[in-house]
């Protein structure tokens, strides 16, 4: 089944190859390049997964990612920040603003493939 999946990434070649991956994977793709417009996107589209950087212009995917926590509407559409924050205390802040996952760049494109299709309940 085809889901619907949101990139949210500002570095052109990396949202080129996630886009490619997922649509690969059977699932319709949009792509923005900044906070403000996945939270438009967000609006517009409702989309069943988010794939969303860290480091984004006008707003990080830190708040990002709290601000689809606290709208009803949005509350419970789910989001793998994809991030070169690899400490712990950076996972932990992803998770804490309400990230259903939290993967480090680089990051293999088979274990990206398999998390998203848990997240998506195809596992």
């Amino acid at each position: 089944m085809a889901h619907e999946i949101l990139i949210v990434e500002d570095e052109r070649n990396i949202a080129l190859s996630l886009e490619f991956l997922m649509k690969q994977a059977g699932h319709t793709v949009r792509c923005v390049a900044d906070g403000q417009d996945a939270l438009d996107a967000v609006a517009d589209l409702l989309p069943d997964l988010i794939l969303l950087d860290v480091n984004l212009p006008t707003l990080d995917g830190y708040t990002v990612c709290s601000t689809l926590r606290a709208d009803e509407r949005t509350r419970e559409v789910r989001v793998l920040m994809l991030t070169a924050r690899g400490r712990e205390i950076e996972r932990e802040k992803g998770l804490a603003a309400g990230a259903n996952d939290y993967l480090t760049k680089p990051f293999s494109t088979r274990e990206l493939v398999e998390r998203v299709a848990t997240l998506l309940g195809e596992a």
